[in-house]
């Protein structure tokens, strides 16, 4: 399975090198023009096969997920560290991970609880509390293992369970690189190019470059999205989206809106092709059509998530159906000419 692939390969925002290649090796016989940019992003492009309608869609997902980096060993042997995109502290305590090119294992590691203070107790500890161990007995000894600089990953396996569930790291994005892949396997009566972007974790700056010289005329985000929907969480908007109920289609975010006609195009063909959708109600963060909504010239877009339970942890939790429900929406617009 290319997901089950995807997610197993390292991309921590600014080193994604393993996801590209992976991805260039699956696009190259599929498109009919590949390139990568000077921000790393991989460009493929797949012209009209069928009589055309002479429009031209941008699908974006990005290949990098959220991750740590090294600053440096201390006496002890012990590792501090950073989170490279947004991690929520709470959620690294005690967790396995992978250092470096090496792939070296460590515990990312905290003061007891039976050593704190009451103080202490009371707040959540924050990264420059929080350190990896290597098993190292020194500093001389973590640093020949590994470097300042160094990316970390979580350490987590690919679990399938439950109703159709599926629980891995790094879902969020490789399920809109998937997606992707797929899409380029088929032919329509329209231009598409599909921009596997770096970067986004850290600020969607793969995509600030992802849209240059390219005249399109409408683009969307392939994206996980945040499911809040287990928990305290009982109103729908509290919910945010629901792991189960279908493709999550996005009014607006942080950083962009959704243009009217191509959300409404979205959801009116998602009730005609009886695919399982629902409206994503909350709005925070942002995804590449921040930047590429407004560049080069403005741009129709709309946001297409996969919705996920516990995103920007080591174990982000995904359904299947939904996974498809977001193919299936994507190519039905594509097969329609993409038009709106």
């Amino acid at each position: 399975m290319v997901l089950k692939e995807l997610t197993s390969l390292r991309g921590v925002s600014g080193n994604e090198d393993a996801v590209r290649n992976y991805i260039l090796e699956k696009v190259k016989p599929l498109a009919d023009e590949v390139r990568v940019d000077r921000m790393g992003n991989v460009i493929a492009t797949k012209k009209a096969r069928l009589e055309s309608t002479g429009k031209h869609v941008m699908l974006s997902g990005h290949m990098d997920e959220v991750g740590l980096i090294i600053l440096g060993a201390n006496d002890n042997g012990l590792l501090s560290f950073r989170p490279v995109g947004g991690i929520d502290p709470r959620v690294v305590v005690s967790k396995r991970v992978l250092v470096g090119d090496d792939e070296v294992p460590g515990v990312i590691g905290a003061k007891a609880i039976h050593l704190q203070s009451a103080a202490e107790r009371q707040t959540v500890l924050q990264f420059d509390q929080l350190y990896i161990d290597i098993g190292a007995k020194d500093k001389a000894s973590a640093e020949r293992l590994v470097s300042p600089g160094d990316y970390v990953v979580f350490d987590s396996d690919w679990v399938e369970f439950g109703d159709g569930m599926v629980k891995c790291r790094a879902l969020d994005d490789r399920v809109g690189c998937n997606c992707m892949i797929s899409i380029l396997e088929g032919e329509y009566p329209c231009d598409v190019t599909c921009a596997f972007t770096v970067q986004e974790e850290t600020g969607c700056r793969g995509a600030h470059t992802a849209a240059w010289g390219l005249e399109i005329d409408c683009a969307f985000a392939l994206e996980g999205t945040t499911a809040n929907d287990i928990g305290m969480a009982k109103g729908y908007r509290e919910q945010v989206v629901r792991v189960g109920d279908g493709v999550a289609v996005s009014v607006m975010d942080g950083g962009s809106i959704a243009n009217r006609d191509l959300y409404r195009r979205m959801c009116e063909l998602a009730e005609e092709k009886g695919i399982a959708w629902q409206s994503k109600c909350y709005v925070a963060g942002a995804t590449d059509m921040s930047r590429v909504q407004r560049h080069n010239g403005a741009k129709a877009t709309c946001v297409l998530s996969v919705p996920c339970r516990y995103i920007h942890s080591a174990s982000n939790v995904c359904c299947f159906s939904d996974i498809d429900a977001q193919y299936q929406l994507v190519e039905a617009f594509l097969a329609a000419g993409g038009t709106f």
